[in-house]
């Protein structure tokens, strides 16, 4: 058994550093105001950036999941036609990560969203899962 283990531990030294660093991929929280019976959320094109998916159909997501009518302006800004508190925009976006970001398998932000005649699939780049997604929007 200590063989073993020392085996594993030589083989282990030879691996590179990088493999057993976990990188931590964080969600930008939301930036904006309250205009009037508005919200303006300023940062919207930087975390469907970061995220990867496309703004509409993130924003598409979000105003269904709020019940509320909005739009993206020529700006690059979003409006919300409702006052939304932005903990509750954060709490959606992370509800559209889980669904349509993040692996099923490996939990990796590492995918795209690959279409298929009338069906649309998350497919990882880490570590090759393909999954069909149960839209809640269609994408």
């Amino acid at each position: 058994m200590e063989e073993y283990k020392k085996l594993l531990e030589d083989v282990r030294k030879e691996l590179p550093e990088h493999i057993f660093q976990k990188e931590r991929f964080e969600i930008p929280n939301v930036v904006g105001h309250i205009q009037g019976n508005r919200t303006v959320i300023s940062n919207f094109l930087q975390i469907a950036s970061i995220l990867r998916r496309e703004p509409e159909n993130m924003l598409k997501f979000i105003l269904r999941e709020l019940a509320t009518p909005g739009e993206i302006k020529k700006s690059g800004s979003v409006i919300i036609g409702a006052k939304v508190p932005a903990s509750r925009i954060n709490e959606k976006i992370k509800v559209y990560a889980n669904f349509y970001v993040f692996c099923y398998e490996c939990s990796k932000p590492d995918t795209k969203i690959e279409k298929e005649g009338n069906f649309s699939f998350i497919k990882c780049q880490a570590c090759g899962a393909r999954h069909i997604i149960k839209s809640k929007v269609r994408l």
